[in-house]
């Protein structure tokens, strides 16, 4: 066949992605093994019935059609009702555009704001599709890591030092994945005063926002930053809805009515009956407590039955869908921790090296199972942690 483009060919390049102990449980657990899984942020349970049920209604009612490119207004209104009650910025339905998911969000901002050659800074550890997302807008990036013993809140003076001529955006996510660290007014502070200085966009992916355990603070929120902040939002996470694939983008109402052009030629509109779905949940808040405190128990009952495991020490784990131990003190290599683990005890978790070298000798554990799951993982773990022999272990699955 004729050659790729470079630009589509140069989005993942060829190689490891992180992933492989994950992929590697679920093929085993397909095949019949017991596995237990905790390498991914997926809920364990289904889309709230009520939510479902609006959904078989709008079917049956005949919402089959195309789509307004930005979301139906109905929809879009719901999302600024959310996203006003997310940043603590009256916002109205002309400062938001839905997508097929927060991914197109982040998609449309990097789209939105970076011109091929421009810079962008990531602070880490990241979700793994951020340094992809750059590279589909022909962007150049710096990760800029945190530190666990700060428990990964990002320092703003390491963020100044990584700035270039072509710098244009900043790219963080709080409540963070993976770490479940959740940013500081301070941090944010700090972010917020170096983008006004040198007049960059702020991404603030913010799907996580109702997961974090207590107040929520969006950059938006702070002094001339509405104008320059971009916040990814999605209802993947706060709605149970992660295979629904409806998010939206807040940002500028000028930037939003450009954002359109992009829909155009990309989702050309999101699905009716699942947008008037959406609508329904969001006008309801459909699930959104409950789940909200199930993971907030989840999270309590894991840490309570690992507090105590020598050389294991809990970073961030604030908020989110996750907990992150440090295991560097029994193998600083957590890829080859978490293949042992796996093979010893059949519990798949995620190295933290998946998302950036900030999280380098951590392991990211998912909370997506039952309580009585977490539990059986934690005392696994405590095993473990107790025998582990790095020369004794195999990466080999």
């Amino acid at each position: 066949m004729p050659k790729p483009s470079s630009r589509i060919s140069g989005i993942t390049p060829s190689g490891k992605d992180g992933w492989e102990v994950h992929f590697a449980a679920m093929n085993r657990k397909e095949a019949g093994e017991d596995i237990i899984m905790l390498s991914v942020g997926d809920h364990d349970f289904d889309t709230p019935a009520e939510t479902v049920e609006a959904c078989v209604t709008a079917v049956r009612a005949g919402y089959h059609h195309y789509t307004q490119l930005p979301g139906i207004p109905r929809l879009r209104a719901a999302m600024a009702k959310l996203s006003t009650q997310c940043t603590g910025v009256p916002t109205t339905a002309d400062e938001v555009i839905a997508t097929p998911g927060g991914q197109l969000a982040l998609f449309a901002a990097a789209q939105a704001a970076l011109d091929p050659g421009d810079h962008a800074i990531v602070v880490a550890p990241y979700y793994a599709t951020y340094p992809p997302t750059f590279r589909a807008a022909g962007a150049e990036f710096t990760i800029v890591e945190t530190r666990a013993e700060d428990g990964f809140q990002p320092r703003a003076e390491d963020i100044a030092a990584a700035l270039q001529p072509r710098t244009k955006a900043i790219l963080i996510n709080t409540p963070n994945n993976p770490t479940g660290a959740v940013y500081s007014r301070k941090s944010l502070e700090g972010i917020a005063e170096i983008c006004r200085k040198h007049d960059l966009w702020l991404f603030s992916d913010e799907v996580y926002w109702t997961l974090g355990g207590g107040e929520h603070v969006s950059p938006r929120s702070l002094p001339g930053m509405a104008e320059r902040t971009l916040v990814i939002n999605s209802m993947s996470k706060s709605h149970g809805m992660t295979g629904w694939r409806i998010g939206w983008l807040t940002a500028p109402k000028e930037l939003v009515s450009l954002l359109i052009s992009l829909n155009l030629v990309t989702t050309y509109g999101l699905t009716d009956f699942v947008s008037r779905a959406a609508v329904e949940a969001m006008e309801n808040a459909y699930g959104v407590k409950e789940i909200a405190e199930r993971y907030t128990a989840r999270r309590a009952v894991f840490l309570d039955a690992v507090r105590g495991l020598n050389n294991v020490t809990v970073r961030g784990s604030e908020g989110g869908m996750y907990v992150m131990l440090d295991i560097s003190a029994i193998e600083p290599d957590c890829e080859s921790f978490a293949w042992a683990f796996l093979n010893a005890e059949k519990v798949a978790v995620m190295p933290g090296v998946s998302f950036g070298d900030a999280a380098a000798g951590h392991i990211r554990i998912s909370l997506c199972q039952p309580e009585e799951i977490l539990l059986e993982a934690a005392a696994r773990l405590k095993r473990f942690a107790t025998t582990y022999s790095p020369s004794k272990e195999s990466k080999q699955a």
